[in-house]
C-alpha cells in the first residue's frame, strides 16, 4: 500500500505561545509566497518555568504531530528556551529534517557594547543555562553579562501584549529596563522571542543610552538559506496558526484577534 502523500510546507515555526510570531512575519516579508505554519504550544506555556525533560518531551511530541500531517522543509524553533534545551535532541531524533534554533544575540551585543556590559532578558530556564556563558566567553569575553529572568512580563505579553496600549507596555517593562540601567548595561539582548512583540516599546522606555537587540534577522536568513524562497508563480497563502489547546471562547477570541492582526488563518488544535 503506497504511503499517503503529505502536504508540502516550507517552514514550521514552533513556540510555547504566540511570542515567536515576529520571526514568521519577518520571514514572510522576505519570502511572501512561502507556505508556513505556526504552532503555539499554549497548553504547556510557559516553557521557561518547566524542567529540561519536560521541554524536550514537548518539542518531540509537537514535531511528531506535525510530521503526521505535513512534510515541511525546515522547522524554526522560535523559542529560545526550547532551542537551548532541545535543539540538538530534535536534530538527533529527526535526522532527515532541518532545524533552525533561536539563540541570544550575545555576539552582536558584544560588537555593539561600548561599556562592555550587556544584559540578557529571558525566561528562567534560559537564564540558568550554561549556554549563555559559553556564548559570552566565545564572542564577548571582555564583557560583563547581566542576566534577568522575567516570567511575569512574558505572561503579560502572551495574554495581554497584543491588545495593550504602548503606555501600558512601557510601564510593564520599566522594571527590566531600570534593572539593566542600574547594572551599567548599554545593550539588552532579548533572549525570549515573546519580547520581540514589544521591542519598539522597550526601546522607547530605554531611551537612546541603551540598544535593544534580538536575533530575528540572523534566524530568518539561516532558515531561508536552508529552505529557499518561493517566487510569485506560486499562489500566496496565509500562514496557518495552530494551538495545542483551546479550552474557552476567550482563548478562541484571542487567537482570532492575533490572526486578524497578522493576516493568519486559525487552523485549530494540532491533535495527536
Amino acid at each position: 500500500m503506497p504511503l499517503k502523500k503529505l502536504p508540502s510546507i516550507d517552514y514550521v515555526f514552533l513556540d510555547s505561545g504566540t511570542g515567536g510570531i515576529p520571526y514568521l512575519v519577518h520571514l514572510m516579508e522576505k519570502s511572501p509566497y512561502s507556505k508556513c505554519l505556526y504552532i503555539a504550544d499554549n497548553e504547556n506555556f510557559p516553557y521557561g518555568e518547566k524542567t529540561h525533560e519536560q521541554i524536550v518531551s514537548f518539542g518531540l511530541k509537537i514535531v511528531r504531530n506535525v510530521l503526521k500531517k505535513y512534510n515541511p522543509k525546515v522547522f524554526v524553533i522560535a523559542c529560545n528556551t526550547m532551542s537551548v534545551n532541545s535543539l540538538d535532541i530534535l536534530r538527533e531524533a529527526f535526522p532527515d529534517k532541518k532545524f533552525v534554533g533561536t539563540v541570544p544575540a550575545i555576539k552582536t551585543a558584544g560588537e555593539l557594547s561600548v561599556k562592555r556590559c550587556i544584559g540578557l532578558l529571558a525566561t528562567s530556564s534560559t537564564v540558568k543555562s550554561q549556554y549563555n556563558q559559553d556564548l559570552k566567553n566565545h564572542f564577548a569575553a571582555d564583557c560583563k553579562l547581566v542576566l534577568r529572568a522575567d516570567p511575569e512580563l512574558i505572561s503579560f505579553i502572551e495574554h495581554e501584549g497584543f491588545f495593550a496600549s504602548d503606555e501600558k507596555i512601557q510601564k510593564k517593562c520599566k522594571g527590566a529596563i531600570d534593572f539593566f540601567k542600574e547594572n551599567g548595561c548599554d545593550v539588552i539582548v532579548l533572549g525570549c522571542t515573546h519580547f520581540l512583540n514589544i521591542s519598539s516599546q522597550m526601546q522607547q522606555a530605554a531611551g537612546s543610552s541603551i540598544k535593544i537587540i534580538d536575533s530575528r534577522e540572523g534566524v530568518v536568513n539561516r532558515a531561508l538559506s536552508l529552505g529557499g524562497k518561493r517566487n510569485a508563480v506560486f499562489k500566496k497563502r496565509k500562514p496557518f496558526l495552530y494551538v495545542t489547546a483551546c479550552d474557552s471562547d476567550k482563548n478562541r477570541e484571542e487567537y482570532d484577534i492575533i490572526c486578524k492582526k497578522y493576516d493568519f488563518e486559525f487552523a485549530g488544535i494540532l491533535g495527536d
